[in-house]
């Protein structure tokens, strides 16, 4: 009953949500969730990326996804163990939904991670960085786009062409905010020549 409960809320997102200049996305989510920050940045910081077999890759390879990127650093200890835990639940509310074939979650993590057993892998990435670049250099890396101070481990939102739309902070927010979010930018709307043209699932 939760999980249909999310799924209809999702798919029911007032036109608020929607992501063009007559309506808000960004502004609406800072002004429902306090640990929303909107960034809205045109790139993200590039990083070599290597899955659990080896394999290379970079986040302008998902440029057609929105990514939902996390960090789980060598010391980070339980507060990056809750929001894993929280963030796989949430992709178990948003796979019910068609949105689960436009985002992939991607764990940047230390050696030793095991993950949480909860994770979908159909579209979950663990990864970690090139051997030479620690996972906390990283993560601070991408903090840097923040403007807010403090300790807690960043949700960052890239929307499609790795813009970096926003940052979700510690665990404190609500998950289906996050959802909303994630919803209004699979149902952005883009200019294109002046013309406004709207994704569709």
């Amino acid at each position: 009953m939760i999980r249909l409960l999310f799924l209809i809320l999702t798919l029911i997102a007032p036109p608020a949500f929607a992501h063009h200049p007559g309506e808000r996305l960004d502004e609406v989510m800072a002004e429902k969730e306090p640990h929303f920050e909107i960034t809205d940045t045109g790139s993200v910081p590039e990083i070599e990326l290597f899955d659990k077999t080896g394999g290379r890759f970079d986040l302008g390879e998902l440029d057609d996804q929105i990514l939902i990127l996390s960090f789980v650093t060598e010391n980070c200890g339980a507060a990056c163990t809750e929001q894993q835990i929280l963030l796989a639940a949430i992709q178990d509310q948003l796979n019910i939904s068609p949105m689960r074939e436009m985002v992939t979650f991607i764990t940047v993590h230390s050696e030793g991670f095991s993950g949480t057993p909860s994770w979908d892998p159909d579209n979950w990435r663990p990864a970690t960085p090139s051997s030479d670049i620690g996972t906390a250099i990283v993560a601070d890396d991408f903090a840097e786009l923040s403007q807010r101070s403090g300790s807690a481990p960043m949700v960052h939102i890239i929307d499609r062409n790795t813009r970096h739309a926003g940052i979700f902070h510690g665990t404190g927010f609500k998950q289906i905010n996050l959802i909303l979010y994630v919803n209004g930018l699979t149902n952005a709307v883009h200019t294109l020549g002046g013309v406004y043209i709207q994704d569709s699932h």
